[in-house]
């Protein structure tokens, strides 16, 4: 039966300075991060595809990376995975009172958990006033603007609902235009990235999470070029910029094919 200590010891043969693998022993944290955020995506789609065979490795290929940064630290004396686990244990104790605390026995309401919650997690910054400096600091972008208009929502600073979402985005999409048009680049991209953080505004105001749909918007078009690039291939179809509308046409069958 494999336990926890399996893996450490299993991770300190392979960063072992002498007998260790190559590669292994020549990673740092700044090396192996791009890998770390790859498995933490196919651990995802393998939870949105409810794929549990696929998402228990998924878990398993995480937990490497979680007891591979873990001994990269213990060798630079700064920390290990016991010290991980006991920090995470004690900082979901100190934010769990209702379950391990004197309050336990009481009932309390979802709203009253989420405020507790966040109360807790107010305490624990170093800086109360900076409200939104480590919110989602380390996600991708599109995930950290739905947290830190959810966060930034917790103040009152938000839409009542969605029509004036709608209004900002078509506002926001003439200045884009408007930026286009004058050819001024920096104007550009800052407008882009405007209809963007407000499109994800107006996602959480539908009640859905802008990342997950743009995951599930990036697997239909997967599945709808493929379609086109078989009928291509299947007529004999060279790809041109000339064949553009024979591409189009076949896109629009895709539509009625692959949904």
């Amino acid at each position: 039966m494999s336990s926890l200590k399996n893996l450490t010891d299993l991770m300190a043969a392979l960063r072992h300075p002498k007998t260790g693998c190559p590669w292994d022993i020549k990673q740092t944290s700044q090396s192996i991060s791009n890998y770390t955020l790859e498995e933490t995506y196919e651990l995802l789609h393998a939870i949105e595809s409810n794929d549990s065979e696929n998402m228990q490795e998924e878990l398993g290929d995480l937990l490497f990376h979680i007891v591979f940064h873990s001994q990269m630290a213990a060798e630079q004396g700064l920390f290990d995975i016991d010290d991980v686990i006991a920090g995470i244990v004690d900082k979901m104790t100190r934010r769990h009172p209702h379950v391990f605390g004197p309050e336990r026995d009481n009932p309390i309401s979802d709203e009253e958990l989420k405020s507790r919650w966040e109360q807790q997690k107010e305490q624990e910054k170093a800086d109360p006033s900076r409200v939104l400096d480590e919110v989602g600091a380390k996600l991708p972008a599109m995930m950290r603007a739905q947290k830190l208009q959810d966060e930034a929502a917790e103040y009152y600073f938000d839409w009542p609902d969605a029509g004036p979402v709608l209004d900002k985005i078509e506002e926001e999409i003439a200045e884009l235009r408007d930026a286009f048009e004058r050819q001024h680049d920096e104007h550009i991209k800052d407008e882009m990235g405007d209809l963007l953080f407000a499109c994800v505004n107006l996602a959480r105001h539908l009640k859905l999470d802008a990342e997950s749909a743009l995951r599930q918007t990036n697997e239909k078009f997967i599945r709808r070029f493929d379609f086109v690039v078989a009928q291509m291939q299947r007529a004999g179809i060279e790809f041109s910029a000339e064949q553009l509308e024979q591409m189009e046409h076949f896109w629009q069958q895709s539509k009625k094919v692959t949904g």
